[in-house]
């Protein structure tokens, strides 16, 4: 059974950072890639970052491009987000998530196992 766990959301002041880091069980976590989705209220879930299993491709969404930074800890079986230069239109709930096949490297789809969100709030 997967499991993931964020960990890190908080409040901070625009310009500030953050780093999220999400612990997943259950799977052989090297053989997956990684993402990260948020959603802002009355907005649906969107795609901000993945990893590929073995940590050497990361993939961005344009909006976080140049100021998140995803990484990996296959030995630890963490993944995580580093976001700096935060604004508040990255308020949002953060969610982890794991892609269903291994080996699959389409970052913006195909996932199957989220965590329970952790929330970020940006305030201006």
């Amino acid at each position: 059974q997967v499991q993931l766990v964020e960990s890190g959301g908080g409040l901070v002041q625009a310009g500030g950072s953050l780093r999220l880091s999400c612990a997943a069980s259950g799977r052989t976590f090297s053989s997956y890639t990684m993402g990260w989705f948020r959603q802002a209220p009355g907005k649906e879930r969107e795609f901000v970052a993945a990893v590929r299993w073995s940590g050497d491709t990361t993939y961005y969404a344009d909006s976080v491009k140049g100021r998140f930074t995803i990484s990996r800890d296959n030995a630890k079986n963490t993944v995580s987000l580093q976001m700096n230069s935060l604004k508040p239109e990255d308020t949002a709930v953060y969610y982890c998530a794991q892609k269903m096949t291994s080996f699959s490297w389409y970052p913006t789809t195909g996932y199957g196992y989220w965590g329970q969100g952790t929330q970020v709030t940006v305030s201006s």
